[in-house]
């Protein structure tokens, strides 16, 4: 009976999102305390729908492109021909650990411009690592009976890394894919600083000492990053039953 408490208090969070995406000048009451007199309480420069869209965008280029390398050089380093670039793979996914995020930015400006294209490669490498690590770790875990068993049903490489380890492995890379999308959500408010669209844009009224502002553009980006933290636990736990089955089904 507990269960759907939380669950109905983030529908009702979700739909308040909705509503003030859609009317944000009813929300205004409650915001405009938190500015100074004269300071607009809703940050109306652009639509906050549209900002959102365009934010959840550059996130999902970013971390799908992130994915298929992130899985691709886990696929590669988990089959025997490609073992010995395991280290080299590494090497390649924790470049962008190794610059924070503003950095990127800072050296990919001069090469690409202005706009959303630093954003995405600084979502793109800060987004590698987790995926291919979860990827790695999905991929060389299997169970060992489960592949000794598709190897005696006379299954080539290519069908075993289909039909039986792709889907064991599925959902712990998802848990990677969740990881690095909802820091990616909280780390592209900083593509603002090279003119790309996003709810940056609005958490930037921390320049211009206007907080209601932040807390609107704060608030979007929180509610937004749960709900598809969310979304990627219940594709998680759905894919791990299926998992089950392809055990059972092969064993």
């Amino acid at each position: 009976m507990r269960r759907p408490l939380p669950l109905l208090g983030r529908a009702l969070v979700l739909a308040a999102l909705v509503a003030f995406l859609a009317r944000p000048e009813l929300f205004r009451p409650l915001l405009a305390p938190l500015c100074d007199p004269g300071q607009p309480a809703i940050y109306e420069r652009a639509a906050l729908w549209s900002l959102t869209l365009s934010h959840l965008s550059t996130v999902a280029i970013a971390i799908s492109a992130a994915t298929v390398v992130g899985v691709g050089l886990a696929v590669l380093a988990t089959r025997p021909i490609g073992t010995e670039f395991l280290p080299l793979s590494r090497s390649i996914v924790n470049i962008g650990q190794t610059f924070p995020p503003v950095a990127v930015l800072a050296l990919a400006v001069p090469v690409v411009g202005f706009g959303e294209e630093p954003t995405l490669i600084a979502l793109f490498l800060y987004g590698l690592l987790p995926i291919f690590e979860n990827a790695l770790t999905g991929l060389s875990r299997l169970p060992p009976e489960v592949v000794d068993a598709a190897k005696g049903m006379g299954m080539t490489e290519a069908q075993r890394l289909w039909k039986i380890e792709a889907p064991l492995a599925l959902p712990v890379i998802i848990e990677g894919v969740r990881l690095s999308a909802v820091i990616a959500l909280g780390t592209a408010t900083i593509g603002s600083t090279v003119a790309a669209k996003g709810l940056g844009e609005v958490i930037a009224g921390l320049l211009s000492n206007n907080l209601a502002f932040v807390v609107q553009g704060g608030v979007v980006v929180a509610v937004v990053a749960v709900t598809l933290y969310d979304a990627l636990s219940g594709l998680e736990r759905l894919l791990a039953r299926r998992a089950g089955l392809v055990v059972r089904a092969v064993a």
